[in-house]
């Protein structure tokens, strides 16, 4: 069971999806490619040097949104059932694809791999390159050991700080999964983080596009996008996603 490539999926209220996209598309570099579903509610944000996309938008009708994952696989059903084995839900059944929820809440994606390799560059200093899944403390030790069997050649092990677990992916995948232990009990929710050599830099051209910031923590520094959606910057290497040596 191999995962080929990986996704960042923006989710963002359909009202303020607008915004979403046309920040994020800013912030990365990107261009839109065709609106596509029933509502024109998803979009994908193209590199415009030719790398393959890591990164998809989508408008959700109800709730504030916040993040998941996509992983391209070469057998779907077999990604599928290994999610299941290891406590998955099935969420939703398409022709294809599949929307699965892991044991604490966070749903996440297979899709499959339409020959996708080329990793999007790094862009003026920083890469989008983590979704981080925020966990309850009560399902924290579950939360780990479910992705780190499921996310098989991943390289597992804890973070820079007791509350993080991170899991790598083998060379050239574009996405990796932090998982977060809260301070408190409350629903699994997800967002994304970036790499940044300098967040500073990073923050005030997030800010001129529209971003505000929230709050700052050992390493990193949280924003809020123009859709109300919160993200990271993190103190990380944008080519190796290592924690940089002055934020260690």
């Amino acid at each position: 069971m191999s995962i080929r490539w990986t996704y960042a999926f923006i989710d963002r209220p359909a009202g303020s999806f607008a915004r979403a996209h046309a920040f994020w598309s800013a912030v990365t570099d990107t261009e839109l490619s065709e609106f596509r579903g029933e509502r024109r509610e998803f979009v994908t944000l193209v590199p415009r040097d030719g790398a393959h996309a890591c990164l998809k938008a989508q408008g959700v009708g109800s709730g504030p949104g916040g993040a998941h994952a996509d992983f391209a696989v070469d057998d779907v059903p077999e990604f599928v059932e290994a999610a299941l084995e290891r406590g998955a839900g099935l969420a939703a059944g398409h022709q294809g694809w599949a929307v699965l929820r892991s044991p604490a809440g966070q749903l996440f994606c297979a899709v499959p791999w339409h020959g996708e390799s080329v990793r999007p560059p790094v862009v003026r200093g920083s890469r989008l390159d983590q979704v981080c899944v925020d966990v309850p403390p009560s399902l924290y030790d579950a939360e780990v050991a479910f992705w780190s069997g499921l996310l098989e050649g991943w390289a597992s092990a804890p973070g820079s700080l007791p509350e993080f677990h991170v899991l790598r992916p083998p060379a050239g995948l574009p996405v990796r999964v932090l998982l977060q232990r809260l301070g408190e009990e409350r629903p699994t929710t997800a967002h994304l983080d970036l790499a940044c050599a300098d967040i500073p830099a990073t923050r005030a051209r997030h800010e001129e596009l529209g971003a505000a910031f929230v709050s700052r923590g050992a390493h990193w520094t949280v924003m809020r996008d123009p859709a109300g959606g919160t993200y990271c910057l993190t103190g990380r290497d944008p080519e190796t996603g290592g924690l940089a040596a002055s934020a260690s």
